[in-house]
């Protein structure tokens, strides 16, 4: 079974409006209510390609509650652990005339070490060898970037497969526990190495095998309008990304990271998996709502090759 870990789920309000201007009434063209979290958002995409999977984490109050609900609908198995505090709302706004897209991030509930310790305890005596343990995004208040590392030595522990995609420069802790999957987007790629620079495709190779070098199996680097790239012991792999009108990025990266899982879950090969990985993320990144996974026009922009190493 995999588990996505969402220790930070959301409730984001999408909006559409022709203009945005200060101290007005602003009408709307449009809005939506997505129950969300980066690992919400893989269980959902998960659940698009035909994969079960256990969307998991800590939140609260009546917020939680909707997300909850939003993944049981589409027939996804639950087990929040709940705090007294409601789970954040974000705000995302497309301004049409400015084609400029605002984000609004909330902070998460207060976590007690008590119920973080209680999340650990949950996983030690649910995970088995065949699982995979998916943890996605920020943490809410209280939990600590170290909490990671704990996740990553319990999941290795169990003798589970351990992906991270997190900002957290804690993921470099992890390594000594040999996770399966890191991904990162360039810019997290470089932090990681204290590194400010241009991220050349070189820089991107060359930082993504050192993260391989130190334990990681497979590397997945999301490199936004130019596309993405796999690197491992024996690949190096890039592919570019098609032209799409951007309107919501927020669920890009997670939409990319739950089709490369799938497709890897299918036994599909690395570059097929990229490829349709990359048009899914840019898919999900030209509309307000994850993709429905109707690619045909994407597909044949994209190309994917292979560098010596």
């Amino acid at each position: 079974m995999i588990y996505t870990i969402t220790l930070n789920p959301a409730i984001d309000l999408v909006i559409v409006t022709k203009k945005l201007e200060p101290k007005v009434v602003n009408r709307t063209e449009k809005f939506e209510l997505q129950p969300n979290g980066k690992g919400v958002n893989v269980s959902f995409v998960l659940k698009k390609l035909g994969i079960d999977s256990v969307a998991t984490g800590i939140g609260g109050g009546f917020t939680l509650d909707y997300v909850i609900s939003g993944l049981k609908e589409k027939g996804i198995q639950t087990n929040f652990l709940k705090v007294k505090d409601p789970t954040r709302v974000n705000v995302f706004t497309d301004v049409l005339d400015e084609k400029t897209e605002y984000k609004q991030v909330n902070p998460g509930p207060e976590v007690s070490l008590e119920k973080q310790n209680q999340f650990l305890d949950y996983l030690e005596s649910t995970l088995t060898k065949d699982d995979m343990v998916v943890v996605s995004g920020s943490f809410s208040r209280g939990i600590k970037p170290h909490y990671l590392v704990q996740l990553a030595q319990l999941v290795q522990k169990q003798g589970a497969k351990f992906v991270v995609d997190s900002s957290y420069l804690e993921v470099i802790d992890t390594l000594k526990y040999q996770p399966f999957l890191l991904k990162p987007n360039d810019a997290e790629l470089a932090a990681f190495f204290n590194y400010e620079g241009e991220m050349t495709d070189e820089k991107t190779v060359a930082f993504a095998q050192k993260l391989v070098k130190l334990g990681c199996q497979n590397v997945l680097v999301s490199l936004g309008a130019n596309g993405a790239a796999f690197i491992n012991e024996r690949h190096i792999l890039f592919a570019n990304a098609p032209k799409i009108q951007v309107v919501n990025s927020a669920c890009a990266g997670d939409t990319m990271l739950g089709t490369f899982i799938a497709f890897l879950e299918k036994k599909k090969p690395i570059s097929e998996a990229l490829k349709i990985a990359v048009a899914a993320g840019s898919d999900t990144a030209s509309r307000t709502g994850l993709t429905d996974f109707s690619l045909d026009n994407l597909l044949p922009q994209i190309s994917v090759t292979e560098r010596m190493n």
